[in-house]
């Protein structure tokens, strides 16, 4: 099922005479195609749980239009809506089964609509062997480790077999290694059911692993949708440069002059296209090449080797970041003597952005220095 909404806009009326109307959502426009999972991405505040309350129906728009397939749906009550929800605190009845968690929905079925009970418990069934738990069935939720419970929320709403699945940040209440298992567990049902899905969460790595798109809002603006790693590899802002990425990106107080790129003193690269400005620079973790002759000088803070892979970290002058944080394969050596570590630069790692508007700087023919 396709999901478009057209300029939809959410505000919140003022509380008290001093405080001012609250947009929680503003002119957003964009389509869900048919099957696919989209991630809506942003942190607290950014309207993102709004847009999905008002895709279900919990909540009203201001202004503007959602549709569903063909279908105005804008007015319509959730319940004639056809949408499953997961909410974040899973919502389950504790008094009632797996089982009865499961069938509460299909119970609420009248008319034409109304199931046998032979075909409200094949479904049942089925919901929950999409998702694993049928041993789980006559369990109370209290009983349940909270992956557990996290899939009785979903077997609930998937049994309704919705037109489309909404999913409000459905991972934040588990541990790191639960979060994972169950955030692949989501997409193989995703891709299992082919479920028009939306997927809200704060956490980028959520959303750029299971989401066939992204939506990165702010302030309840859309600033950038397209593939994750699309939108990781090219930025229209630097928000969404910083909000994308673990460890995130470092940046820099820079400047263009005569088709160089300069952080403080330090000549980094050669540019093309770009006119003699103060920019800000930003450089991706894995964008740094420890070189003894690079032209960017950092001073040595320490060197974290994580594995797989090795962290080293350094201070600049002209960061703004705290920590510069430069990530490299463990095949590589850095030598921890000195106090200075030198960095030559990946072109396709080193983005620029304007100093006031922070909107993307583009530049052909990058070239290390």
């Amino acid at each position: 099922m396709k999901v478009v909404l057209e300029h939809l806009t959410k505000q919140f009326p003022a509380r008290g005479r001093k405080s001012a109307e609250v947009t929680a959502v503003n002119d957003l426009t964009f389509e869900i195609p048919d099957g696919k999972l989209v991630g809506l991405l942003g942190p607290s505040g950014c309207g993102k749980s709004t847009t999905l309350f008002m895709i279900c129906g919990l909540q009203t728009p201001t202004a503007g239009k959602i549709y569903f397939g063909e279908d105005d749906v804008t007015n319509l009550p959730p319940e004639n809506r056809g949408v499953g929800v997961v909410f974040q605190n899973y919502a389950l009845y504790p008094h009632l089964t797996v089982r009865e968690n499961i069938l509460f929905p299909l119970q609420n079925f009248k008319g034409k609509d109304k199931l046998s009970k032979a075909e409200m418990d094949r479904r049942a069934q089925e919901a929950a062997r999409l998702v694993q738990i049928e041993d789980l069935m006559e369990r109370k939720p209290n009983e349940l480790s909270g992956g557990q419970q996290q899939r009785v929320a979903i077997a609930r709403a998937m049994v309704k077999m919705p037109r489309v699945l909404l999913l409000d940040e459905p991972l934040s209440n588990l541990d790191a290694r639960l979060r994972l298992q169950t955030r692949e567990e989501i997409r193989r049902i995703q891709k299992q059911t082919g479920i028009t899905t939306i997927f809200v969460t704060h956490d980028q790595d959520e959303a750029m692993s299971i989401s066939d798109e992204i939506v990165v809002m702010k302030l309840g603006v859309a600033q950038q949708i397209g593939r994750p790693q699309e939108i990781y590899d090219d930025p229209v802002n630097l928000f969404v440069a910083k909000f994308l990425g673990t460890p995130p990106i470092n940046t820099f107080r820079g400047r263009v002059t005569g088709g160089r790129l300069y952080i403080g003193e330090d000549a980094v690269l050669t540019l093309d296209g770009v006119a003699d400005q103060e920019v800000s620079v930003g450089i991706r973790p894995e964008g740094f090449v420890p070189r003894q002759d690079g032209p960017l000088h950092c001073h040595l803070s320490g060197v974290e080797v994580m594995g797989r892979d090795v962290s080293i970290l350094s201070t600049n002058p002209q960061s703004d970041n705290p920590t510069v944080r430069a990530i490299i394969n463990t095949e590589s050596r850095v030598g921890t003597a000195s106090e200075t570590v030198r960095f030559a630069l990946k072109p396709a790692k080193v983005l620029l952005f304007h100093r006031e508007t922070e909107e993307r700087i583009p530049f052909q023919n990058g070239q290390a220095l």
